[in-house]
């Protein structure tokens, strides 16, 4: 069991609580992205749900339940269409199945990467159970598409499955077929994150995923799993909070979070927590080779600038989506000198020094910015939020948006670095983070939850800080 969570201690923790019957019924997995913390999840609801006989060899123990068990329910939990899983969480999909669709192509008719590429659609799939949007307005809209979806695994199942292990020359007359149908799926994938997900967790998708937990399981035990569990309303945080007080006998609830420290302490009491460290360079890689069947990530190194904003598989996954991380973060350095020069001229027209902050934050973000071709800074807001538009896709891939502005925000604490620790007292840290860092919630928030446009947020974004900035 576990063999699909690569070097994680967590796995090995889990294991030894499974076989000595010692497993909580709710946990928490914590740590930071891309660390395995949704692929252990899924493969516990697959090792409870597990129907093998025991072990002959260790009467009574519990069964090991290998990945490649062929027992009915392990067979449904590897496709994710098991009924006693249920998924909620926002969570950005697309450049995990653009990576996948990239395995998938690279060796059309291998069953270990078709079964890749359909794990990855099922799980922005499984968001739109029917039994999370009943009597939602939306779902009029978003179900045909899902519906489209799952017709298109169901037509890709046949395409690719008769050939077996692909070997070089070898070549069936559905792999044509069967590329453009998955070029075709990563693409509703996109639409289907941007169109239909929300980033946080409303308190009816709780109570219906409560109700669903109360109910009898289908097999041996059920697991609700709620990933990002920080994001969810004030409101669905109290409801998760009594099923917490009383779960079901049969029932796994397991929250993710990268960040612990933001979940109620009466939840995280309720929690037996599970920590997933980042992982080394050589274990990403290793990752990204076994899974991916990749040797691209040797081309990935760790981010720069030590502010550990993201990992080689992150980086990785990344690379498959419109834009590039490298894109992102030049875009982030020409809005932020942008930011700094409009500060600047704000100051100077009311006969105020400019702050050293600007001055900083101007001169590291517009070296980068003109050393990534964007050229020198401009000092109004809608022609730098229109190129910032033009050349990020226009953040039509969700997940784009969301990293815009982390890479805005590392943006600001790596100059801050750049200034040496002579002039550190110089700078008021705190205040200034806390400005970008407000400013930058905002923003994410109006997009997100409010379906503001991004050029409207960003135009704000800029409007904002550049005044505020001014005033420091």
């Amino acid at each position: 069991m576990f063999e699909n969570v690569l070097s994680q201690n967590a796995a090995d923790r889990l294991t030894a609580d499974i076989e000595g019957d010692a497993l909580a019924p709710a946990m928490l997995f914590f740590g930071p992205p891309a660390s395995g913390k949704g692929t252990a999840a899924l493969e516990l609801a697959r090792v409870i749900s597990c129907e093998a006989p025991p072990d002959d060899t260790a009467p009574g123990t519990f069964v090991r339940a290998a990945w490649k068990c062929s027992c009915n329910a392990c067979s449904r939990h590897r496709l994710l269409v098991h009924p006693d899983l249920l998924c909620l969480g926002w969570k950005p999909f697309s450049a995990e199945i653009a990576a996948s669709a990239g395995a998938l192509m690279r060796e059309i008719g291998s069953t270990s990467s078709r079964t890749l590429f359909v794990r990855s659609v099922r799980k922005l799939l499984a968001r739109f159970n029917p039994v999370l949007w009943e009597d939602e307005p939306k779902v009029t809209k978003i179900f045909p598409l899902v519906n489209s979806m799952e017709e298109d695994l169901d037509e890709l199942n046949f395409l690719t499955k008769e050939e077996g292990s692909p070997h070089e020359g070898s070549y069936s007359s559905g792999q044509d077929s069967a590329i453009k149908l998955v070029e075709r799926m990563v693409k509703d994938s996109f639409r289907l994150e941007s169109e239909g997900m929300g980033e946080t967790i409303p308190i009816a998708q709780v109570r219906r995923a409560a109700f669903w937990s109360r109910l009898a399981p289908a097999g041996k035990g059920k697991l609700l799993l709620i990933e990002n569990a920080d994001r969810m309303q004030e409101e669905a945080r109290n409801s998760l909070l009594k099923l917490l007080e009383e779960p079901p006998g049969r029932l796994s609830v397991v929250l993710t979070t990268p960040r612990q420290g933001s979940l109620l302490p009466t939840i995280k009491s309720r929690l037996r927590p599970y920590i997933f460290s980042a992982r080394g360079e050589a274990a990403e890689k290793d990752v990204i080779r076994r899974v991916f069947k990749d040797e691209a990530g040797d081309r990935f190194g760790k981010p720069d600038g030590s502010e550990g904003s993201g990992s080689l598989i992150s980086a990785y996954l990344d690379s498959f989506l419109p834009v590039s991380g490298d894109s992102l973060e030049a875009l982030a350095a020409f809005f932020a000198a942008s930011v700094a020069y409009k500060a600047a001229l704000l100051a100077k027209r009311s006969g105020l020094p400019i702050p050293g902050e600007v001055v900083v934050l101007g001169k590291y973000c517009a070296s980068k910015a003109e050393a990534s071709g964007l050229g020198r800074p401009k000092g109004e807001a809608l022609d730098v939020v229109n190129m910032v538009i033009e050349k990020a896709a226009r953040f039509e891939v969700r997940p784009l948006f969301s990293r815009f502005l982390v890479c805005l925000l590392s943006q600001v604490s790596c100059s801050q670095r750049s200034v040496g620790r002579d002039t550190e007292a110089f700078l008021p840290r705190v205040a200034y983070n806390e400005l970008w860092k407000k400013c930058s919630q905002w923003t994410e928030t109006a997009v997100g939850i409010y379906n503001l446009r991004p050029v409207q947020a960003l135009e704000k974004l800029f409007t904002d800080l550049s005044r505020e900035m001014a005033e420091l």
